[in-house]
């Protein structure tokens, strides 16, 4: 191949990006289904075009741009928002070793995104009775889990939290081990105490207040 067609391919991946980016931040897509429905608008019915679509890093990152123009003046104070809700959701179960992922660790949430966690413990029953006994609507589902394809998907508790959707994954306690550990440079998890950083930083950056938060 020649080295326009890398340019060419690599330039297309871009636009692609973009154009997924728009999805995200607009109608609170998910990276797999908006690059897809991305390169359907960019490229139409073209063969090979799902070996045309942008890596998930190069999404975020369009994610990012994309806030930071159009979307400045109100997502800073969103995420904020959303890390202090995520924050008290961790506190209250911090027994079960709780660790923040997804758009609320990554700095790209949006007015669609919702707070992802994952938790530790001996059974996925303990967290159950936990949270029914805090009178907790629960919406169980199956996650993919973080390590990969070669493990079972784990059980996910969805519910509301001061009105934001939380969604639980749960894990064996032997799966924290190298869980807090970054690919590739780039982490993709935190405990309570990396989100506490978090805000702290958020708030001497001159985050703009969110707002008040209703008691759950």
């Amino acid at each position: 191949m020649t080295t326009d067609a890398f340019d060419d391919s690599a330039l297309v991946r871009l636009e692609i990006a973009a154009a997924a980016a728009r999805l995200v931040a607009q109608d609170g897509a998910d990276y797999g289904s908006a690059k897809r429905k991305a390169a359907r608008q960019v490229l139409g019915d073209a063969p090979g075009r799902a070996n045309l679509l942008p890596d998930n890093d190069k999404t975020e990152e369009q994610v990012r741009q994309y806030n930071a123009l159009f979307l400045a003046d109100s997502q800073p104070a969103r995420l904020f928002q959303l890390r202090t809700i995520a924050l008290q959701v961790m506190e209250a179960l911090q027994q079960f070793h709780p660790l923040l992922s997804g758009p609320v660790l990554n700095g790209t949430a949006g007015p669609h995104d919702e707070i992802y966690l994952q938790l530790f413990a001996e059974s996925a029953k303990d967290i159950h009775i936990f949270l029914l006994n805090k009178n907790v609507l629960l919406d169980m589902s199956e996650s993919p889990h973080f390590k990969g394809a070669r493990y079972d998907a784990v059980e996910t508790a969805s519910f509301l939290w001061k009105n934001e959707g939380v969604h639980a994954a749960m894990y064996e306690l032997d799966d924290m081990r190298g869980a807090l550990k970054p690919k590739d440079g780039k982490v993709l998890r935190t405990d309570i105490a990396g989100l506490r950083s978090l805000l702290a930083a958020g708030l001497a950056d001159g985050a703009p207040p969110a707002p008040a938060i209703a008691d759950q």
